[in-house]
């Protein structure tokens, strides 16, 4: 189904709560946000990820269980998206953003009966939203560094313990989520993004488009999950999969689509998942609505209007 395109989030879509324009934006982006991480999940076929075929490398995931824990994350989304409301960057800000994901991970948790969907998604997801809450209708790239001017002040309650994404990175000497954070997003803003739309106007369907961005993305980064999974070599094989996927001209040609199902099947041999590409597509998908060019007339969102949930 195609939606007229949200080129502005800022007029009122709805006020369920009788709170006045600022719940109804922060409703809206919430909703925005878990459609991303519904479509990402829905996307198939995606090598070793969970998608409409089964579990991927994730022997604890299923797709059912990736919807319900979007669908879970909704509140704490909404309730970034209210705390970040015309606020600029601060420290205080950064602290509340990450005590608010960090108090909504129970619910995913109990939504996958304890298995970790995306905890990585709502640090990327959580920081975009927040920035596109902080003022009027920016670009993607703008998006991209007020989140960076977020993720630049400290976190004093920081758990002291490391996630398994900040043990690989220090491991191997990569960005990791925090660093990309850090860096403005630029594989969801500069690579993932600019694919999605370039496949798309080239006239390819959205599954392509969407399958061919995650490839671009695939291809550049060095993805913690696939690095805690796998080692190098396993992130070797990724990237160099990727490459041969777009260089054969992406998953709307025939040698595209053979490359995407040999990448798979070398994925689901090292038991490696790239996790982080995955939460980069969503961020792009993200970015996508809330950014869409008014010149464009229309977005293809697929199947699901969030505004109207």
């Amino acid at each position: 189904m195609r939606v007229p395109c949200p080129a502005s989030l800022l007029p009122p879509a709805y006020d369920p709560d009788g709170r006045g324009e600022v719940q109804a934006l922060a409703g809206r982006l919430a909703d925005l946000a878990v459609q991303a991480l519904i479509d990402e999940a829905e996307l198939t076929p995606k090598p070793a990820l969970v998608d409409g075929r089964g579990s991927g490398a994730h022997r604890d995931l299923s797709l059912a269980a990736m919807r319900r824990s979007a669908r879970a994350l909704r509140p704490t989304f909404l309730a970034m998206a209210q705390a970040a409301e015309g606020q600029p960057a601060s420290r205080a800000l950064r602290e509340e953003l990450a005590a608010i994901g960090r108090a909504g991970e129970p619910a995913m948790l109990a939504a996958t009966g304890g298995s970790n969907a995306h905890r990585g998604a709502i640090w990327a997801l959580g920081l975009l939203l927040a920035a596109t809450a902080q003022g009027h209708a920016a670009s993607p790239a703008e998006i991209g560094a007020r989140a960076a001017a977020i993720a630049a002040y400290s976190d004093r309650f920081v758990p002291a313990a490391p996630s398994n994404g900040q043990s690989v990175a220090a491991r191997f000497g990569v960005a990791g989520a925090r660093g990309e954070a850090k860096a403005g997003f630029p594989h969801a803003v500069h690579v993932a993004l600019p694919t999605l739309r370039r496949v798309r106007a080239g006239g390819a369907g959205e599954t392509h488009a969407r399958l061919d961005a995650l490839m671009a993305v695939m291809a550049v980064m060095d993805d913690t999950c696939v690095l805690h999974r796998g080692g190098l070599p396993a992130l070797r094989a990724a990237m160099a999969g990727a490459r041969v996927v777009l260089d054969a001209g992406g998953t709307a040609t025939p040698d595209g689509w053979a490359a995407l199902a040999r990448l798979h099947d070398t994925l689901m041999r090292l038991n490696a998942s790239p996790g982080g590409a995955a939460d980069m597509l969503a961020a792009a998908l993200f970015l996508d609505r809330v950014t869409c060019p008014a010149a464009a007339g229309s977005c293809p969102l697929m199947e699901t209007d969030p505004w109207k949930s």
